[in-house]
């Protein structure tokens, strides 16, 4: 199923029209029809069957013949990422946890970042067609970065942890799951997290885990904890 996606488009509506970016590529890429389907979602759970009405380079018009929701799964994995000092590595995390299922991503900026300004907007569209290829109904959310230490002192809900480098007591990931909770793992840079950043976690209630017994590059430990959290679901 090819899969379409507009931010804006709500339940109640029976027709719909694409802006100008996306009815282009509509009619002149994918050479769409009058009378051809599309499968729209809004990222909200809901996908919408169509049937395209106007075929226009500039103006993409349907109408919507069926609307399905899907309900949200019985837990959250949010993963705060130290954002890499290769712009194509952190990108390859955003699309490959996206077609995990991660559902909300936080950039931190920690004492060993080598990389402290993100592309929002450029993230945001890797998110958008991650979403589309791998068929699925909720738009992962992806904040704006923020310190270490203002992300640790938040409200957090569930289940805390931190993956880190450092030779000291820690329990493998998979064995520490709760399942059906809300799940929240920190992931620091190339150089790991510091001392201090440790410790303020550990004194913030994040239990410090280990991801397998090698030293995984910082967009290979989100994955893999992305991938822990769903399997152990």
């Amino acid at each position: 199923m090819q899969l379409f996606y507009s931010d804006t488009i709500e339940p109640e509506q029976i027709e719909f029209t694409f802006d100008k970016e996306e009815s282009k590529h509509i009619v002149k890429v994918l050479r769409k029809i009058e009378g051809d389907t599309l499968n729209i979602t809004n990222g909200k759970g809901f996908l919408f069957s169509s049937n395209i009405i106007l075929a226009s380079e500039r103006r993409c018009v349907v109408k919507i013949t069926k609307v399905d929701f899907f309900e949200p799964r019985t837990f959250r994995v949010h993963l705060a990422v130290a954002p890499t000092k290769m712009n194509d590595r952190f990108e390859w995390f955003l699309e490959k946890a996206t077609e995990i299922g991660v559902d909300e991503i936080t950039p931190i900026i920690c004492d060993h970042s080598e990389r402290k300004v993100i592309k929002k907007e450029r993230f945001d569209k890797i998110l958008i067609s991650a979403l589309k290829q791998s068929n699925q109904h909720y738009l992962p959310k992806l904040n704006e970065a923020v310190s270490f230490s203002d992300f640790i002192s938040q409200d957090i809900e569930g289940q805390k942890f931190i993956a880190h480098c450092e030779e000291t007591v820690k329990k493998e990931l998979k064995d520490e799951i709760q399942p059906k909770q809300n799940y929240t793992l920190l992931i620091g840079p190339e150089g790991d997290f510091s001392t201090n950043e440790i410790a303020s976690a550990l004194e913030n209630k994040f239990a410090a885990v280990a991801l397998g017994d090698t030293r995984l590059r910082t967009e290979t430990a989100a994955i893999v904890g992305c991938h822990t959290f769903v399997l152990m679901n």
